[in-house]
């Protein structure tokens, strides 16, 4: 994939996983689930990799939180899920592997992340039980969704390739 074609996909990651947190959310323990963020993190990992798809997850938790639409939570928790989710596909070469790393990734490792993360930079003294749950539940959906949209588009395209 040459230069222009990575990034301009990555732009459209980007703006699918900014906007789409807007029109798909719901209350999940004491925070909101953003599934689509988690959705786009497994479709980059399959498409483009465990480096772009940290890199758009950042961009997104960096331009939610300029917008006023998120919270500092999105960065460690995006990125982790992220990067697990490509780097598990890249070994396995199996889209439900980065399914499964998206939720290990966020609903576990970046929950506890956002433990001290909560404490030096928001002031919360929340526990690691405090995000898991919630973490858990937004990251296993969006998996799920993404997982079911790139098995679908790749599927798609192998029955266009034989037409």
């Amino acid at each position: 994939m040459n230069r222009t074609r990575l990034l301009t996909t990555m732009a459209v990651f980007v703006a699918i996983g900014t906007l789409g947190a807007q029109l798909l959310w719901f209350p999940a323990g004491v925070a909101k689930a953003y599934p689509v963020q988690h959705a786009v993190n497994v479709m980059a990992a399959v498409t483009l990799g465990p480096g772009p798809a940290v890199g758009i997850a950042f961009m997104i938790g960096l331009l939610r939180n300029m917008l006023g639409l998120g919270t500092l939570l999105a960065f460690p928790g995006g990125m982790i899920g992220a990067f697990l989710a490509g780097y598990l596909f890249q070994k396995t070469h199996r889209k439900a592997m980065a399914a499964v790393g998206e939720a290990i990734g966020t609903g576990v490792i970046g929950a506890l992340f956002a433990v001290p993360f909560a404490k030096l930079l928001m002031g919360s003294s929340a526990g690691a039980l405090f995000f898991i749950p919630s973490f858990l539940i937004s990251s296993v959906t969006g998996a799920l969704i993404g997982w079911f949209v790139i098995s679908r588009v790749n599927q798609e395209r192998l029955v266009q390739n034989k037409i």
